[in-house]
C-alpha cells in the first residue's frame, strides 16, 4: 500500500497539535490509506514542540522536526517535503480551518494518476472586507504571472513524490510553493472546501505580514515591478513632452507664466518616481543578495526520532 506523508507546519499552535493529529489519524485510518503525519515546528515561542514531542510517543504514526528558530512558512513546508517518506504528501495548516476530510477525495484522485490534487476555498471564511480585497488583489496579480487562477488557491495540496522531489530540486531561496506547485505543469486536480471557523488560538498573519508576504513573493516570481518602472518612465516621459510643448507655444505666443510653480511640480514628480524606481530596484538587488549568499534554507535542531543530529538544507 502506498504511503501518504501528511505535512503540518505549526508555530505557536500548542493547544490544538494533539486534536490535529487525532482528526487526521481518525480520518484517515477510517480510510484505510497508510499514512504518517510529520509536523514542522517553526520556532515557535510556546510549547508547540513539547506537544509534538508528546504527540509522537503516543501516536506511531506522528513524527516531528524542529527548526533552530523561525524560518516562515515557506521553509517549514520545505522541511516537511524533504523528511517525508511518503509516494505521495499533503500540505496542510495545523489549526484544521482546512478540513482534514478532504485529504480523502485528494488520495482518490492521485490513485486515478494525477500528480497535484489542489484544494480550493469555494469560500475565505470570516475575512475583513480589506483582507478580501487585499488578497483578491494579490492573486489576481500572481494569477497574470503563472498564467492559472490562483485567487482561490491555497497550500492545502496533494503533491506526488516526482513533483516533491522536482520542488526540492529548485535552488532558490525565496520560496513560494502555492505559485511553484503550480508552475511546474504536472497533471492536476482539484478539490473544493469551505474555510473552517478556527476554534483554538489566533492567526498568526497580521497586516504587516500579509503585506511583506506578498511582497516577497511577487519579487521572487516575476520581474512585473521593474518592467513597470520602464512604463512609469514612458509616462513621465510623455509628461514631459507635452508640458514641454505647452511650454514652448506659451514662450512663442508671448503667454508664457512667469514663476518656478510648473518646474517646482515637475521636480517633484520627476523625484518621487525616481525615488521610488530606486526602491523597487534595491528590493530586487537585495534578494540577489540573499540568494548569491546560499545559506540553508532553514535549520533543523531536534528531531522526535532517536537520531538527533542538526541538519539542514541548501
Amino acid at each position: 500500500m502506498s504511503l501518504l506523508s501528511v505535512v503540518v507546519p505549526a508555530y505557536n499552535e500548542q493547544d490544538i497539535i494533539p486534536k490535529t493529529a487525532s482528526a487526521i489519524s481518525e480520518i484517515l485510518t477510517a480510510a484505510q490509506i497508510d499514512f504518517e503525519i510529520l509536523f514542522v515546528n517553526d520556532g515557535s515561542r510556546d510549547a508547540t514542540w513539547e506537544k509534538i514531542e508528546q504527540t509522537a510517543e503516543t501516536n506511531s504514526r506522528v513524527r516531528g522536526i524542529c527548526f533552530s528558530r523561525n524560518f516562515g512558512k515557506e521553509s517549514a513546508i520545505l522541511a516537511g517535503l524533504s523528511e517525508a517518506k511518503g509516494d505521495c504528501c499533503v500540505v496542510i495548516d495545523c489549526d484544521l480551518q482546512q478540513p482534514p476530510e478532504v485529504m480523502v477525495e485528494m488520495y482518490r484522485l492521485w490513485e486515478q494518476g494525477y500528480k497535484v490534487v489542489n484544494g480550493i476555498k469555494s469560500s475565505r471564511g470570516k475575512e475583513s472586507p480589506l483582507h478580501r480585497l487585499a488578497a483578491k488583489a494579490f492573486y489576481s496579480v500572481m494569477s497574470a504571472i503563472v498564467k492559472i487562477d490562483m485567487t482561490k488557491a491555497s497550500d492545502y495540496k496533494l503533491l506526488d513524490r516526482e513533483v516533491v522531489d522536482v520542488l526540492l530540486q529548485m535552488p532558490e531561496r525565496n520560496y513560494f510553493f502555492r505559485a511553484l506547485s503550480e508552475w511546474v505543469g504536472y497533471r492536476s486536480a482539484s478539490v473544493e472546501y469551505d474555510v473552517a471557523e478556527r476554534k483554538y488560538g489566533k492567526s498568526k498573519w497580521t497586516t504587516c505580514a500579509l503585506m511583506k508576504y506578498a511582497v516577497t513573493n511577487i519579487a521572487a516570481f516575476s520581474s512585473l515591478p521593474l518592467n513597470f518602472i520602464t512604463v512609469l518612465g514612458g509616462l513621465v516621459f510623455a509628461v514631459a513632452v507635452v508640458f514641454g510643448l505647452i511650454a514652448l507655444v506659451q514662450y512663442f505666443c508671448g503667454t508664457a507664466v512667469e514663476g518656478f510653480t510648473t518646474v517646482i511640480l515637475l521636480l517633484l514628480l520627476i523625484g518621487s518616481i525616481i525615488m521610488i524606481s530606486l526602491g523597487i530596484i534595491g528590493y530586487y538587488v537585495s534578494k540577489i543578495y540573499e540568494e548569491i549568499k546560499q545559506r540553508p534554507k532553514f535549520l533543523i535542531s531536534a528531531r522526535t526520532e532517536k537520531t538527533d543530529k542538526s541538519a539542514k538544507i541548501d
